[in-house]
């Protein structure tokens, strides 16, 4: 099953009072709540009160966007028991976390080790209080080719690690499908936004696009989060354009 919502860091300007309305008047489902604005990491009192406010609003909350770097121990002073605080307050079922601070192309094998290590660490962590460890496939990090994602969830090998999933914008369709199937077996949620290299675009540009990518998507079982990331403009009006068109394409890829 896909549900429909947002990231909170799409509008790190707005409150959280102000992106769960926004949300409802969008008629998404869940937010994933970020952790360097609106649900700081450690701050245990913000967490239960925006758990709150999410709740009462009917909306669930998909994942909390931590920005521990999985290998970096301590960087910049959050660690993982601070992050892992805020997610149990907030009632949160995944964390975001970030494979390491380095491109894969310039590691060594220590470095892999290092990653590996703790990220099989926080996973034990995680699991105790009922929580998934989600990987954010992204650039500069060792899950920014499809090949070095999969090395570092079976290198990690465990059952509470899973990955995000998101279009690399220097990549072809065709390439960006191909990544996708890739992390199938360990998919999480997917952040959604139509780019072009250096322009965000209105998603409907994309819609058929991602109706592609919903297709295979319904392959991997369990249900998961499609959410709004950065939209054009950082427009309020705009993410409500886009919401809609989310919420026609999952629900058009149920028929299909």
């Amino acid at each position: 099953m896909i549900k429909t919502g947002l990231l909170s860091v799409t509008f790190r300007q707005l409150s959280p009072l102000e992106i769960i309305q926004l949300a409802a008047q969008a008629g998404l489902q869940a937010i994933e709540w970020g952790g360097d604005i609106h649900v700081p990491h450690g701050d245990v009192n913000r967490a239960k009160e925006v758990k709150d406010w999410t709740e009462s609003a009917g909306i669930a909350i998909a994942s909390y966007g931590s920005y521990y770097r999985v290998g970096c121990m301590n960087k910049d002073g959050l660690s993982f028991d601070k992050v892992l605080e805020s997610a149990a307050a907030l009632q949160a079922p995944a964390i975001r976390v970030w494979a390491g601070d380095q491109g894969s192309a310039k590691v060594d094998e220590a470095w892999w080790d290092k990653v590996i290590t703790d990220g099989a660490r926080i996973a034990d962590l995680a699991q105790r209080a009922g929580i998934t460890v989600d990987f954010e496939y992204h650039r500069n990090t060792l899950t920014d080719t499809r090949e070095t994602a999969v090395r570092l969830l079976n290198g990690i090998g465990h059952p509470n690690i899973r990955c995000n999933w998101q279009p690399s914008v220097a990549l072809t369709i065709d390439q960006r499908q191909q990544d996708l199937r890739a992390v199938l077996p360990w998919l999480a949620n997917i952040h959604v936004f139509q780019w072009e290299p250096g322009v965000r675009k209105p998603l409907a540009e994309g819609a058929k696009e991602w109706s592609d990518y919903i297709s295979i998507i319904r392959e991997a079982p369990g249900q998961r989060y499609a959410m709004l990331e950065f939209v054009k403009d950082d427009d309020p009006q705009q993410f409500l354009a886009d919401a809609g068109i989310l919420k026609q394409v999952v629900a058009s890829s149920l028929s299909n």
